[in-house]
């Protein structure tokens, strides 16, 4: 009985196109949705969601520092359509975010155009005026648990970025990357298809004809990294996200 009716204030406090909350948002397709229980959201005349997207539970969506912020004429937050948000993750807009079509998002990542500065060393960091710079994530790209996108960050098409990444500056198109800060660890050519960058080099430095003692000392950290990223390039593509992903 408990399941049934947590059940019923789910679907009650979704928030659709068709509800009141969503008609607050500068635009929110038709066959998107917000689960319940949302996280922080404020900001909807800032904010566009396309068409078919799904935003997990517990995601905080904002514009600006706090309700009420004027941010201007123009939305400063889009996500694109058929996008998946997942659950616990944050987007916070301050001047433009720019998310693209086919993005899909493990929980509790961490995307924001705004940071502190700390320029003077005099002054405590939290109380210096913030930076902005624009963040811009291209269409079909993946990121996974926990990934940290800082201002000014541009990920290309077709991107996967590992668990736990965070990415700062321009990462181009369809590659792998991962690390803090996050470095391509594999990228595709219709030439080579998936390689990692490694393979490109001439031979002698390669890790498979460095001697057995130079080998040995690869870190087992990095083997597990790319072991992950193996898998992530080729999970299928017809496997669907599990529900505990949202």
């Amino acid at each position: 009985m408990v399941h049934a009716a947590w059940r019923r204030f789910q679907q009650a406090g979704t928030i659709t196109s068709e509800t009141a909350a969503g008609r607050r948002f500068a635009a929110f397709g038709p066959s998107s949705l917000i689960s319940f229980p949302t996280g922080t959201i404020y900001g909807e005349r800032w904010i566009q969601v396309g068409d078919g997207t799904m935003i997990g539970e517990q995601v905080s969506v904002c514009a600006g520092m706090m309700p009420g912020h004027d941010l201007g004429p123009d939305p400063v937050l889009r996500i694109g359509d058929r996008c998946i948000i997942g659950r616990g993750s944050h987007i916070v807009a301050h001047y433009s975010i720019d998310i693209g079509d086919d993005v899909f998002t493990g929980p509790y990542v961490y995307i924001t155009d705004q940071n502190h500065s700390y320029a003077d060393p005099d002054v405590p960091i939290g109380r210096q005026w913030p930076v902005n710079a624009a963040v811009r994530i291209g269409a079909g790209s993946w990121l996974g648990t926990g990934v940290i996108v800082l201002p000014g960050s541009v990920i290309g098409s077709n991107v996967v970025v590992a668990a736990g990444s965070v990415v700062r500056g321009v990462i181009g198109d369809q590659c792998v990357v991962a690390g803090a800060p996050a470095k391509v660890v594999k990228d595709f050519s219709p030439e080579r298809g998936w390689t990692r960058p490694a393979a490109v080099r001439p031979a002698a430095d390669r890790p498979a004809d460095r001697p057995a003692a130079e080998r040995s000392a690869v870190r087992p950290a990095e083997r597990t990294a790319e072991r992950r990223v193996d898998r992530a390039v080729n999970w299928p593509a017809e496997s669907v996200i599990p529900d505990r992903l949202l």
